[in-house]
């Protein structure tokens, strides 16, 4: 019983997958940080990409 409770806390298996968890957690938070940072400037380009791909299609230039 000893030796079986001495191979569980010496395995560390789980942990890599954890702390590939945390970085990955970490990664989203800074991305959903950045892209809510820039927002407004983002919306603003698809917003113009928009128009110049409306105008386009309806054949006048909006340039």
């Amino acid at each position: 019983m000893i030796n079986t409770f001495k191979k569980f806390v010496k395995d560390e298996s789980g942990a890599t997958a954890i702390e590939y968890g945390l970085i990955a957690a970490l990664v989203s938070v800074a991305g959903i940080a950045a892209l809510t940072t820039m927002g407004g400037s983002l919306k603003s380009m698809f917003e113009y990409v928009g128009t110049i791909l409306s105008g386009a299609v309806s054949g006048g230039t909006t340039i």
